[in-house]
């Protein structure tokens, strides 16, 4: 069982009042009635099943405490607090206090499911770790568990919700594990967890876990950085509330209705400006913003012209995200003004609806607590998702998967446009091919050139925000392998390896059967006979391909030989051959009359009676193999004398109703003499299956008349064809319960062969 490790912040560090300077207060501890009074209050209520997963979580934990001692249902409670904060619908906050016991109780997902429901277990089961992979390093076992995650996630994007509840609460919960473990923890969130609270519009949650972030990786930087902003908090205050009430103040003579407020930058933004820029604290212009909430867009764009008649704006630092949403959904109006006297600061205007969504993100338009209602627009708002994890499916690689997924869901963000209007949004870094992919694969296998704001560009030049994109396509133009080095984005990568692939595999193919009818010529033998599409199908199973273009295509890269191939064709089609004049001999033996020829063997003399008599025309078919010990029928053949058949074979059966033709026939009595019998036999396929099938055989001085295996069938089987000769039913029988015993068989029966030549299970004894 995984210990959980989660514990409380250190109280270490410089002395700093960090609760002075912290973009909000210290979050209150979830307790289980503070989060039962909360669902009350939900639209829907649940109150219930909230109920009944706290005591199940409980139960199941029981026993359990965290390393810093507290007993563990604390943890799954804290979770289903965070959900309830974002009034997510019950199952999601049932699914929360859930969360952990898959993984860490004795309690399995089927026991989830018949409590709880498929709804939930599903949840549970999303955001579960994968069971401890055996042979893998850390690295490839976390990029396994976030490649679950996030195909989970695509399914129900409530799965990382719940996620991201139980990372923002171990991070606040950090400090009682040892340092490797908390840097461990907190690069990770900064990697994967707080984007992609971004990448969902969770402001909420991404502020405090950047900041809880930075607090372990560079705690010399947090601790400075608080110092500094401690010192002129109290200066910054008081300047804020006086731009807030000259504002109020205008917006009040033009009739419109604000709530106005003042917010602190997070400490992890003012970081980055101030450690990666290089910028010292008082170039930071957004340090402080004043917030500006309305009710309508109409009010926002006046509350903008009001903004820019009292403060001068600066130059550069306006932008439209009403008119230009951000792909997680953010809308709001930025922009910087100068007053009279005074530092520059932030002026954000939003609505109501907008603000909700800035801070709750996808949470803000879940549908489930709507009673499962259907929102196209809602999933019009995930269709990056989707998009993204369709094609990321096909990267078996996890390690592979993260790194792309880091880069088209993570990454900053462009917008760019079609020179008819149409906005796309791609990763910092883009280039026109990426952009021509976005658009459509076609444009982009087919992408000759691109004009940038109308004038012509290199195909390797970064997008920037706001350009015009215009791809010039051709249809003889292709991906060149250096593209693979210009662009940015997974999707594009994926879709010109793809391209290469077929281009070189048709090549391929060509190669191949040119390099086989060479070799057909040099050996002598007519490639058109010798490379019929039967032949080859049977070849490729033999080289464990999948199909004959397969085998095709590896001759073509030379990963396998053309004369091998074709020697192996030849070799298959003489055993053929070699086995029927075997089989053939067999029968013209058996067709001599009885007390006929010398050359007959006596054995064979009184082997069969026809209605009681001796001395008749017999003739023993080579489609049952009928043995002594078999029930057999006879058949009245024109001028072959009586064909002997097992009573199940079809080919007798297609007879029956003919009159007199078929006749009774007996065993006279048990001879020296041997008798084909051809033995279907499947087994899981593996190297020395057919060997070891063989050797069974000859340990019982069996001959063996013909032999054929063929792999790679249904589920990684293996088919294997005997004919072996036996003197009676008694003693295939043994030979087919030794058959079976051997390691990976899976079935032996004997079969019969009709006119069309299909294989056929016997009936009668076996």
């Amino acid at each position: 069982m995984a210990m959980p490790t989660e514990p409380v912040l250190p109280e270490a560090g410089p002395a700093v009042d960090i609760l002075a300077v912290a973009p909000s207060d210290r979050p209150a501890e979830w307790t289980a009635e503070r989060l039962f009074s909360r669902v009350a209050r939900l639209p829907g209520s649940g109150e219930d099943l909230v109920r009944r997963a706290y005591e199940f979580s409980r139960s199941a934990h029981s026993g359990q405490r965290r390393v810093s001692g507290e007993e563990y249902i604390v943890h799954p409670v804290a979770v289903a607090g965070i959900l309830a904060e974002i009034e997510l619908d019950a199952p999601t906050i049932a699914a929360g206090l859930l969360h952990d016991v898959v993984e860490d109780t004795s309690v399995t997902l089927a026991d989830l499911t018949a409590a709880f429901g498929p709804e939930i277990a599903a949840l549970v089961d999303g955001a579960t770790k994968l069971e401890r992979l055996t042979a893998r390093t850390r690295a490839e076992v976390q990029a396994e568990n976030f490649r679950k995650m996030f195909l989970a996630m695509a399914r129900d994007i409530r799965v990382v919700l719940i996620k991201l509840a139980d990372r923002l609460h171990n991070m606040r919960t950090l400090g009682h594990l040892d340092p490797v473990r908390q840097r461990r923890m907190s690069e990770e969130t900064l990697e994967i967890f707080a984007p992609l609270a971004h990448r969902l519009g969770i402001f909420r949650f991404k502020w405090e876990l950047e900041d809880l972030a930075l607090r372990y990786i560079d705690p010399e930087a947090y601790y400075d950085l608080a110092r500094r902003i401690s010192q002129r908090r109290h200066e910054r205050e008081r300047y804020t509330q006086v731009l807030i009430a000259e504002l109020g103040a205008r917006l009040a003579e033009v009739d419109i209705s604000a709530d106005i407020s003042g917010r602190a930058k997070h400490f992890y933004s003012i970081y980055q400006k101030m450690y990666q820029q290089g910028k010292d604290i008082s170039q930071i212009y957004d340090l402080v913003a004043v917030r500006v909430i309305v009710e309508t867009i109409k009010d926002c764009y006046g509350v903008l012209g009001v903004v820019h008649t009292v403060w001068k704006p600066l130059p550069g630092r306006f932008k439209d995200f009403i008119a230009m949403p951000k792909s997680n959904m953010y809308q709001s109006l930025h922009t910087t003004v100068i007053p009279p006297e005074g530092e520059p600061f932030e002026i954000q205007i939003r609505t109501r609806e907008m603000h909700r969504t800035a801070e709750y993100g996808i949470a803000a338009h879940w549908t489930y607590k709507e009673g499962g209602r259907t929102d196209r627009d809602f999933d019009r708002k995930l269709s990056w998702l989707r998009e993204i994890l369709d094609w990321q499916r096909e990267l078996k690689d996890a390690r592979e998967f993260m790194e792309s997924l880091k880069i088209d869901m993570f990454a900053d963000e462009v917008f760019v446009f079609t020179p008819g209007g149409d906005v796309f949004e791609l990763p910092a870094g883009s280039t026109p091919i990426d952009f021509a992919y976005r658009v459509h694969t076609e444009v982009g296998n087919h992408c000759a050139g691109a004009k940038i704001n109308g004038r012509i560009a290199p195909l390797e030049t970064r997008l920037q925000n706001g350009d015009i994109v215009e791809i010039l396509t051709g249809a003889s133009h292709g991906p060149s392998p250096d593209w693979l080095s210009i662009v940015r984005t997974g999707v594009a990568k994926n879709r010109i390896r793809q391209w290469l692939k077929k281009e070189r595999r048709d090549e391929a193919l060509r190669l191949g059967r040119e390099s086989l009818e060479r070799e057909c010529r040099r050996q002598g033998c007519d490639p058109a006979e010798m490379l019929r599409a039967e032949r080859l199908s049977e070849a490729a199973a033999r080289f464990s391909f999948p199909d004959v273009e397969d085998l095709l295509a590896a001759v073509g890269f030379g990963g396998a030989s053309a004369a091998q191939v074709v020697g192996r064709v030849r070799e298959m089609q003489r055993r053929r051959q070699a086995a029927a004049g075997a089989m053939e001999a067999a029968g013209a033996v058996l067709e001599l009359p009885v007390g006929g020829a010398p050359s007959a063997p006596p054995t064979m003399v009184d082997a069969v009676r026809v209605k009681g008599e001796r001395n008749v025309l017999v003739r023993f078919s080579r489609c049952c193999h009928p043995v002594p010990g078999d029930p057999i029928m006879g058949y009245v053949t024109r001028g072959r004398g009586v064909s002997i058949h097992h009573p199940d074979c079809p080919n007798l059966q297609n007879h029956r109703e003919e009159p007199g033709r078929v006749i009774d026939v007996s065993w006279d009595s048990v001879h020296a003499a041997a008798y084909p019998v051809e033995i279907e036999i499947t087994g899981y396929d593996r190297p020395g299956l057919l060997s070891d099938i063989t050797q069974i055989v000859a340990e019982g001085r069996h001959n063996i008349l013909f032999a054929s295996a063929r792999g790679g069938t249904r589920a990684g089987q293996a088919l294997i064809d005997v004919v072996m000769e036996v003197r009676d039913l008694e003693e295939f029988l043994v030979v087919r319960r030794k058959i079976l015993r051997v390691r990976d068989v899976l079935s032996a029966e004997r079969t019969v062969r009709s006119k069309s030549r299909g294989l056929r299970a016997l009936g009668g004894p076996r």
